[in-house]
C-alpha cells in the first residue's frame, strides 16, 4: 500500500522488500559534500540492528509489539518523493533564514537530539512534583522511547541511503555541518515525534506546548540546510507512531493490584519548557558549527555575536 512500508527483511540483508524507482537521486553512499572529494565514511552504520528496550524483532527479522504483532510503520517510500523539487526548498531557505530561524538551527542542532529534550523532561518533571519513582519511569519511558526511534530511523537512513541536500547541490552552503549519515528520514524529527506523544502521555495539560517544540525541533533541520522537507514531515509522522506504540505499552502495565501505573496528571501548571531562550541548559562545547564544510555566516548584525529577540 502506497505510504506504508512493512518491516520484512533483517538489516543488512541485501534482498530488500521494495525496488529503487529512477525517481530518487543518486545515493548518500556515493556522492561528496559539497566542498568535500570523497565520498562519507557513515555514522554508526550498524545501529538499526542495535538492541530495543520497546519493540523487538521477530525471527524473521520485522520490528514487532511485544506481542509479536509485526509493525506496519507509517512512512513513505523515498522515491515517491521528487528530490530536485524538495532541494529547491532548501536552497529558497538558506537564502532567506532570519537570526531567528538561525538561533533555532544551532539550538535543536547542537549535540545529540537529546541534548534538548532532557531539560524538558525535567521540567516537567519538577513542574508536577513527580515521586522519585515516577519520575525515574518518566525518564525511562522517554529515553528508552528515544533509544527505539533511533533504531528504526537509523535502519531507513541506511536501508534507502538517500543523499543530503549539499551532495545533490555540490554548490550548497549551509548554515550548520551536515551529519556524517544518510538523510531520509531526519533523526531528530524522529525523536522529537517520539518524544512529544510519550511526555503528552504523561502530561496531557501540556500537550500542545510539547507539539510546538516538536515541531520546532523538527523544522529547524531544514533551516539548517541539512535535511529537506521529507525527511522532516515523514520523520515526525513515524515517530508519532512510535510513540503510540509505547504509550499503549505503558498503559497496559500495572503493579500488584491490578492498577494501572501510570495516572496521567490533569491539572495544567503551564510548565516554562524550553526554548526560549535559546542556549543550552547545560552548557557545552558547541560543535555544530565545527566543521570544514562551506558554512553561512553565523550572524548577519556583526562580529559573529549572538542575537537575542527583543
Amino acid at each position: 500500500m502506497r505510504g506504508r512500508v512493512e518491516m520484512s527483511t533483517p538489516v543488512g540483508n541485501t534482498h530488500h522488500y521494495h525496488q529503487k524507482s529512477v525517481n530518487l537521486p543518486r545515493q548518500w553512499s556515493q556522492l561528496s559534500y559539497a566542498g568535500e572529494e570523497r565520498v562519507p565514511e557513515g555514522v554508526d552504520p550498524t545501529a538499526g540492528s542495535w538492541p530495543l528496550f520497546f519493540l523487538r524483532r521477530d525471527t524473521k527479522g520485522r520490528f514487532v509489539t511485544p506481542d509479536g504483532v509485526p509493525i506496519t510503520f507509517e512512512i513513505q517510500q523515498p522515491d515517491n518523493f521528487n528530490f530536485n523539487q524538495q532541494l529547491i526548498v532548501v536552497q529558497q531557505t538558506l537564502a532567506s533564514l532570519t537570526p531567528t530561524q538561525k538561533k533555532i538551527a544551532e539550538y535543536w542542532g547542537d549535540g545529540p537530539a537529546t541534548k534538548q529534550w532532557t531539560p524538558i523532561i525535567d521540567r516537567l518533571i519538577d513542574t508536577y512534583g513527580f515521586t522519585p519513582v515516577r519520575a525515574a519511569r518518566v525518564l525511562a519511558a522517554v529515553q528508552s522511547g528515544i533509544n527505539d526511534a533511533f533504531v528504526v530511523t537509523w535502519y531507513y537512513k541506511y536501508l534507502w541511503d538517500v543523499a543530503r541536500p549539499n551532495q545533490l547541490d555540490q554548490k550548497l552552503v549551509t548554515f550548520i555541518c551536515t551529519p556524517k549519515f544518510p538523510s531520509y528520514p531526519s533523526g531528530h524529527s524522529v525523536v522529537a515525534g517520539t518524544a512529544e506523544v510519550i511526555l503528552s502521555y504523561f502530561f496531557p495539560p501540556e500537550s500542545q506546548r510539547l507539539q510546538e517544540l516538536a515541531e520546532e525541533d523538527s523544522l529547524s533541520r531544514l533551516y539548517g540546510g541539512v535535511h529537506f522537507p521529507a525527511d522532516l514531515s515523514e520523520g515526525l509522522r513515524l515517530g508519532r507512531q512510535i510513540g503510540r506504540i509505547i504509550v499503549n505499552i505503558l498503559a497496559k502495565q500495572f503493579d500488584e493490584n491490578q492498577t494501572a501505573v501510570d495516572v496521567p496528571v490533569t491539572q495544567n501548571r503551564n510548565a516554562q519548557l524550553p526554548p526560549p531562550p535559546y542556549e543550552q541548559v547545560i552548557p557545552f562545547p558547541s560543535r555544530v558549527r565545527d566543521c570544514d564544510l562551506p558554512l553561512l555566516p553565523e550572524c548577519s548584525w556583526g562580529q559573529g555575536k549572538p542575537h537575542v529577540p527583543v
